[in-house]
C-alpha cells in the first residue's frame, strides 16, 4: 500500500501531517483507550467483528470509509487534503 499523508486531529494534536502507518497506530490505541470491544465497535460501525480483529493485530489495513467511521466512533476526526504538488524547474 503507498503511504498517504492524512491530518489526524485529536484534542491535543492538530494540524500535524503522519502517513497511514502512523494513523493505524493512533486507531489502534485509540481502541484500546476506549475499553470498546469488538461487539461495541462492530454495533457501532458495522464493521465486521473479524475485520476490526485482523487490524487490531496488524494483519491488515482499513480503508479510509473505515477508518473515519471508527475515528468517528472513538470521538476522533480525519482530514484528508491533496497533497501539494511540486512545481518542475
Amino acid at each position: 500500500m503507498k503511504c498517504r499523508t492524512i491530518c489526524f486531529a485529536m484534542k491535543k494534536v492538530s494540524g500535524i501531517l503522519f502517513t497511514m502507518p502512523v494513523i493505524y497506530e493512533a486507531i489502534r490505541k485509540a481502541i484500546s483507550d476506549s475499553e470498546k470491544t469488538r461487539y461495541q465497535l462492530w454495533q457501532e460501525t458495522g464493521i465486521s467483528q473479524a475485520q476490526l480483529c485482523e487490524f487490531l493485530h496488524g494483519r491488515r489495513g482499513m480503508s479510509m470509509d473505515n477508518l473515519e467511521t471508527l475515528a468517528k466512533a472513538l470521538g476522533l476526526e480525519i482530514l484528508t487534503r491533496p497533497v501539494k504538488k511540486r512545481k518542475r524547474h
